[in-house]
């Protein structure tokens, strides 16, 4: 299944199979999910680094995980009671 986010965004790269990775959404049909992604960049800012624990992935894959993300977030309201 190939996801689009609006008119604007086609996610090509972003695939979810309910018979991977418990339908998350992964990179390409890979074993490799949005959130591993996003989790990895946060461990290795430097691309070089990335790069090296992740071959396989491109600057596509990447831009893409990231607007995904986005894309996917809640908005939600919190109250702060007592403050």
């Amino acid at each position: 299944m190939v996801l689009k986010a609006n008119a604007m965004t086609n996610f090509e790269r972003i695939t979810i199979d309910p018979t991977k990775m418990n339908a998350q959404p992964c990179i390409r049909g890979m074993r490799l999910t949005v959130r591993r992604v996003l989790e990895a960049l946060a461990v290795y800012p430097d691309r070089r680094d990335l790069n090296h624990e992740y071959p396989e992935l491109v600057e596509e894959d990447i831009r893409q995980a990231l607007v995904y993300a986005a894309a996917h977030l809640d908005y939600k309201v919190l109250e702060v009671h007592g403050v």
